[in-house]
């Protein structure tokens, strides 16, 4: 199934949608197709391009700025699925201060980790174990919730979700 990228009037992005849904927008003229995902509709009349991103024609006040939840997957993506303390492949979640000793579950206290290194330092402190972060935990940025809900971002929705 194809998705689409929604953009508001200023080019900011908005949401998600399944590619059928933003060829609905674009057919009821509620927004204009910006870029094509290769994919098409077809009815008895007419073929449709199945968009890959829309831009909306009119203003979507957004009251607040979206924030990313904690959660593993979106962990993942933010350490690019990477052990935070070998570089291998990450498997499991891993709290730099234990929770068993005051650390909380928390963007800046968690960070993914191969099984062979979140076993090697367990409930311990970092300065109480031969390893050491290669990049220390730091809140999602801007659009992560974009990855967090597709898995990868095509090229054409790059140029919408440079972090601003």
């Amino acid at each position: 199934m194809t998705r689409a990228l929604v953009l508001n009037v200023t080019y900011e992005p908005l949401s998600v949608v399944a590619g059928r849904r933003a060829a609905v927008l674009v057919l009821s003229d509620r927004a204009e197709l910006v870029h094509e995902s290769g994919a098409a509709l077809h009815s008895e009349r007419i073929t449709l391009a199945v968009p890959s991103v829309i831009r909306l024609r009119s203003l979507v006040r957004v009251p607040f700025e979206r924030h990313v939840p904690l959660s593993r997957r979106a962990v993942f993506v933010r350490d690019h699925q990477q052990c935070q303390y070998c570089g291998g492949a990450a498997e499991t979640l891993d709290h730099v201060v234990p929770r068993s000793r005051g650390g909380g579950h928390t963007w800046d206290n968690v960070v993914a980790a191969c099984r062979r290194c979140n076993l090697r330092k367990g409930d311990r402190l970092l300065t109480d174990t031969p390893l050491a972060l290669r990049r220390w935990p730091a809140p999602a940025r801007r659009f992560t919730w974009v990855l967090t809900s597709v898995g990868t971002v095509p090229p054409a929705w790059e140029p919408y979700l440079q972090a601003a």
